[in-house]
């Protein structure tokens, strides 16, 4: 077990490594410099500038100081927001992007775990073709269209929910839905084939010619495997959620971490797109960590050890 972890931990700080090499040789590659966008710039203050941010140093000088001010977990100041740290910045946008992302991740994988288990269950009827077309539609229809059908319904005509903000609850379904819908789904998608393929098994025909009950047979055997693919695809899918999205939070007036990302680009702030990619990196190998660590709990077949993995 100790083995594993730690062969597990190793190959993080590797991707790490390696993302945040790419991440600043990338912005070192790109055309302009972070002042580029500031017009009326005089071209001495903008040489003062990169004096002062060090951005005149040698390029392993500054791959040097940054790669230590990362271990630090020190981003450096973002070179738009004056007198903003990008730590500052992360911390404000994050929580709200993290309890959206949460509400949409809960609302996808309930639903679209249920919709997979009645397609599969009653697979070829009503109820499957009804859950597949709720899928297609989740998949095809785009998440800004269906955010804005969400608020002229439930906001506009039946006014029972807010248009925007994120200031309570209610302030959240609308934005959850719309951010998990398309996740929903996938996992429907994935739950209906996954529970197809299982149903078949010659362990579900003995458990049922021993005399279990439809509701044990696939709540313990059937739903239990299945659910294996759709547990892979929700370590990288929570990632990605939980650091906001920007077209949802652009249409709900939500001040999370999604806006922030987007803007950086637009606005060449470097430190913050590095920043940020770091940061969600370092989000995307947690959750596939723990992702690893799910599966020994959920299948009891398999063994988290140094042998065999």
């Amino acid at each position: 077990m100790i083995k594993y972890l730690l062969k597990r931990v190793f190959f993080i700080l590797v991707s790490l490594f390696v993302i945040v090499s790419v991440t600043f040789f990338l912005m070192k590659a790109a055309p302009g410099g972070p002042f580029a966008a500031e017009k009326k710039l005089q071209p001495e203050i903008e040489a003062k500038l990169n004096e002062t941010y060090g951005l005149n140093d040698p390029w392993y000088a500054q791959y040097g100081s940054y790669l230590l001010h990362v271990v630090k977990w020190d981003f450096g100041p973002s070179f738009y927001y004056k007198g903003q740290s990008v730590n500052d910045i992360i911390n404000r946008g994050f929580p709200t992007s993290f309890m959206l992302g949460i509400e949409a991740i809960l609302f996808a994988v309930s639903i679209g775990v249920l919709l997979g288990v009645i397609a599969a269950l009653r697979h070829n009827k009503i109820a499957d073709y009804a859950a597949m077309v709720i899928a297609v539609l989740g998949i095809s229809v785009p998440s800004f269209l269906l955010a804005s059908f969400l608020q002229y319904i439930f906001s506009m005509k039946l006014g029972i929910l807010p248009v925007a903000r994120f200031d309570t609850f209610a302030h959240s379904i609308l934005p959850a839905i719309s951010l998990g819908m398309i996740a929903l789904a996938f996992i429907a998608r994935l739950m209906r084939t996954s529970m197809l393929e299982v149903l078949k098994a010659d362990y579900i025909r003995t458990a049922k010619s021993k005399g279990l009950k439809s509701y044990a047979v696939t709540y313990r055997h059937a739903i239990r495997n299945a659910i294996m693919p759709v547990v892979t695809f929700i370590g990288p899918l929570l990632a990605s959620i939980i650091t906001g999205s920007f077209i949802i939070e652009k249409i709900f007036a939500i001040p999370g971490l999604g806006s922030e990302f987007v803007t950086s680009i637009t606005n060449r702030d470097y430190t913050l797109i590095m920043g940020m990619t770091v940061f969600y990196s370092v989000l995307l190998l947690a959750c596939v960590f723990t992702l690893d660590l799910v599966y020994g709990f959920i299948d009891p077949r398999i063994k988290i050890s140094g042998r065999g993995n």
